[in-house]
């Protein structure tokens, strides 16, 4: 009996041990964070009525120090998951999502490309990079409670760089694709159909879901404006929360940067907005920019073909960390590697990944030259630099240039094989080296239409018939997307129809919540009006909604709600390029649920769609593909509304007068403290949102000190 005890008692203090140990050992073996070099840096931040904030440095780099510090001041949370993203640390900070992301950094060899080509980059952007570490180093000095995983600062310049290698693929598809690869299923292939019109498998996304990736973006030049005016509009749709939400900011230093307007988390520097002389925004565009090859394998799987000859596939064993409760569990996962880029094996084999942009460091540079940028000319030479790998830039300035870069690293792709499906992996010669230069990037400047804008559309459909690039001159290796979208429909239609152009008609095209019944839309809701009712007598009340519904989502007509819950997976299958979904399912769907939570199958519009942050409840209009973007939702289950998560996010209305002076306004869905219930800017900005209002943007010192609010030096 005693042997029994101390035997249970062994056993006892074993699982103890070992639980302590599976709490504690994470911190333990993760690889410490280096410092940077340490230095003062000359900062002060200044806060205005909105809270936004004004960061003035004597050197670029005291203000990218600013920048961190006044980010993490209001966000300092999701900054850590960015930074954890940077360690493969962010399964232990957020459990299996972020040993997913994990799994993606081993895989892309983040730190890899990191190591190899840091230090090529010039000097000026090491020293931005490192002091935006050191502020961020300083802001957990001072807050330690706020900190969330132990060992995660201090972080440098590399973990910063890191972040972008791992970030920027991912807002061209590459999560999709890793996705369909992990689980078997048939590729996406971005820049036309996809192969099988079967659902896309995904991993837990770092840049936007494939079905979010959205914005609007327009320019107009003086000669189509009523009043000599430049305006660019920045309407960009990103989730309203997480790593790829929007950060208003305005910066100033003696060294030549001033701009004003947003950031995501871990970047020391605006991604779109404008300076004193000239602007630009950006719109996710789509085309391929990945190619797959399937690998031929020896028997042990150990080596692949490649020219007849046999090499040796790369492995290494790496270990994600999950958090599961209180416990951070060890994974272990093997990553493979061919001189195509990451392979992943699964039943059908193993294939081999390369995609633009891999491997480079260049978009670190590419997006603070465009920053400092004065004029059309030396913007362009920033954007030769050629270092975002996809994305489209709208541009407009003071001397009244209006232009869209189709922007991309085209792979110098060889011609004769199916690049649009899975290549053979052993070929060498189809393992392209190199893309495109900026000369071969579709590129329209100045159309004659005086207008510009693109909504996630082909970018052959920009200015208008007859002002419009031609199909012709440009490579189909380029895989260059056709796809068209409600919003890009609506906004053309809306410009051809305008006249001459002012604030107030531009403003008016922006918020339009208007279906162009000649898209997918038509065809979608004829499918549903054909649905037999088949004993359901709800079926033709539903039906008589949709038929008296007048294809606005503005909620003052019939039937709103529910074209609201009908044109949403409508949306999502054409933007994938799959089938449109069950009409019956959906209608049905649609129905249990209105009649479930709101007793009626026509509640207003603004009942359903909401804006919520805290004790914050207001009404939304817009709906998914709408130019009033409100794209995607999460569900109530308690009084089944919608609070939106995802659609127009920061809004930005740039103008240049005919002396060439800029002034702008913005607004956001919150505020600029999202994640501090405690802050008056938690939300302070939400009832001007949903009205369609802006705030002034204080672009200068002299406008911006009789709003200051608070004036501080970290």
């Amino acid at each position: 009996m005693r042997v029994l005890k101390r035997l249970a008692l062994s056993l006892l203090v074993l699982v103890v041990v070992t639980a302590i140990a599976l709490a504690l050992w994470e911190p333990l073996v993760a690889e410490s964070g280096k410092a940077p070099a340490s230095r003062k840096y000359d900062v002060e931040i200044v806060r205005d009525d909105f809270g936004v904030p004004h960061i003035f440095g004597k050197t670029d780099a005291d203000v990218a120090y600013g920048v961190a510090y006044a980010h993490s001041e209001d966000d300092f949370s999701t900054i850590q998951e960015v930074a954890a993203m940077t360690r493969a640390r962010t399964g232990a900070m957020t459990g299996q999502d972020g040993a997913k992301v994990d799994f993606a950094a081993h895989l892309l060899d983040i730190r890899g490309t990191v190591d190899r080509k840091y230090d090529t980059l010039p000097a000026d952007i090491r020293a931005l990079l490192d002091a935006y570490a050191a502020g961020l180093n300083h802001y957990a000095d001072k807050h330690p409670d706020e900190v969330r995983l132990s060992g995660l600062f201090p972080v440098n310049g590399r973990d910063i760089a890191a972040g972008f290698v791992l970030r920027s693929p991912f807002f061209f598809g590459l999560d999709s694709v890793l996705g369909a690869l992990v689980e078997g299923k048939d590729l996406p292939i971005e820049g036309g159909p996809n192969l099988s019109g079967k659902e896309i498998a995904r991993v837990t996304p770092i840049g936007p879901e494939p079905d979010m990736n959205g914005s609007n973006a327009f320019a107009v030049a003086p000669a189509r404006s009523t009043d000599n005016v430049t305006r660019l509009i920045s309407n960009s749709h990103q989730p309203w929360r997480g790593g790829v939400a929007w950060y208003e900011l305005v910066v100033h230093s003696e060294e030549g940067w001033d701009f004003a307007g947003a950031t995501f988390p871990g970047s020391p520097y605006p991604f779109l907005g404008h300076n004193k002389t000239l602007g630009w925004t950006n719109t996710v565009n789509r085309p391929d920019l990945i190619d797959v090859y399937r690998l031929e394998l020896n028997d042990d799987r150990t080596q692949y073909r490649l020219d007849g000859k046999w090499r040796d596939l790369e492995s290494k064993r790496v270990w994600l960390k999950v958090k599961m409760g209180p416990f951070t569990l060890p994974v272990p996962q093997t990553v493979y590697r061919s001189v195509h880029g990451p392979v992943i094996m699964n039943d059908k084999g193993a294939f081999a990944i390369r995609y633009a942009g891999i491997d480079e460091l260049k978009m670190l540079e590419q997006y603070f030259r465009i920053n400092k940028a004065r004029d059309f000319a030396e913007w362009q030479q920033a954007m030769a630099i050629q270092g975002v790998p996809a994305t489209n830039f709208i541009y407009a300035d003071a001397k009244g240039n209006i232009a869209m870069a189709y922007n991309a690293l085209f792979p110098a792709r060889k011609p004769g094989a199916n690049w649009r499906g899975v290549l053979p992996g052993d070929r060498s010669d189809l393992i392209w080296k190199s893309h495109l230069p900026w000369d071969r990037v579709p590129l329209l400047v100045n159309p004659a239409s005086g207008y510009i804008m693109n909504a996630n559309n082909t970018p052959f459909v920009a200015a208008g018939p007859g002002d419009e690039l031609d199909r012709a001159t440009f490579s189909p290796l380029m895989g260059i997307e056709d796809d068209m979208t409600n919003r890009a429909r609506q906004a053309i239609k809306l410009f051809e129809a305008a006249g001459q152009i002012d604030a107030a008609t531009l403003a008016r095209i922006k918020y339009d919540v208007g279906y162009d019944k000649s898209d997918y839309a038509t065809g979608w809701i004829n499918a549903v009006l054909a649905v037999k009712p088949d004993g359901d007598k709800r079926i033709p009340e539903a039906q008589a909604l949709l038929r008296a519904w007048d294809w606005q989502m503005d909620g003052k007509g019939k039937g709103d709600a529910l074209a609201l819950m009908l044109m949403r997976p409508a949306m999502r299958q054409s933007y994938r390029r799959l089938p449109l979904p069950d009409p019956r399912e959906e209608l049905v769907a649609a129905i249990d649920h209105l009649e479930k939570h709101f007793k009626t199958l026509d509640p207003k519009l603004g009942t359903v769609l909401r804006l919520r942050q805290g004790k914050v409840d207001l009404p939304m209009d817009g709906g998914s593909d709408t130019l009033r973007a409100a794209t995607l939702w999460d569900v109530d289950e308690k009084d089944g509304r919608f609070a939106v998560r995802h659609g127009d996010s920061f809004i930005q209305f740039v103008e240049w007068d005919d002396q060439g002076n800029v002034t702008s306004r913005s607004i956001q869905p919150f505020g600029a403290a999202t994640t501090r219930p405690d802050s008056p800017h938690y939300a302070d900005q939400a009832k001007l949102f949903v009205e369609h209002q802006t705030k002034p943007v204080y672009f200068t010192r002299e406008a911006l000190m009789p709003h200051a609010k608070r004036r501080y030096r970290p």
